[in-house]
């Protein structure tokens, strides 16, 4: 997480950049009362991810129906990564290294029990239909290895 908060989008690589378009396109649609999957259906398509995107739409689903605090999301244009943000940049990141453990253990921080594996199952559904499309999650930035481990 600490890899990210904070830090100038830019900083991020190619993958990690359409990631967090991704959540903040889907937090946007959601917002405007819109179907965050067909919002998203052409950014997905276009980088050969549409597999991913069902996956991703409901871990983004149940964390925002049932996270014990709001997940806030910065605005499409803003320039830096915000706090919540960067959390779920770390989870994508350490559930691609393979550490279940600890992305079970932060999901616990932020939802409800029942809600963990659920979350944790789509996410990792999502992470390999993304790996599949030639996604390199565990390095969203050029430091973030090292900084994770």
């Amino acid at each position: 997480m600490y890899a990210f908060v904070d830090q100038p989008v830019e900083s991020l690589s190619n993958d990690g950049r359409f990631l967090l378009w991704a959540m903040r396109g889907w937090a946007s649609a959601i917002a405007r009362g819109t179907c965050a999957p067909v919002a998203l259906w052409r950014g997905f398509a276009g980088v050969g991810a549409a597999a991913a995107l069902p996956h991703f739409h409901t871990a983004m689903a149940l964390l925002n129906r049932d996270a014990l605090h709001p997940i806030a999301l910065a605005p499409m244009g803003c320039k830096a990564v915000c706090e919540d943000e960067a959390v779920l940049l770390g989870l994508w990141a350490t559930l691609t290294m393979g550490n279940v453990d600890a992305v079970r253990a932060t999901l616990a921080l932020m939802a409800p029990d029942h809600v963990v594996a659920p979350v944790v199952r789509a996410m990792t559904a999502a992470g390999a239909a993304l790996v599949l499309a030639g996604f390199g999650l565990s390095s969203l930035t050029k430091n973030v290895q090292r900084e994770l481990k």
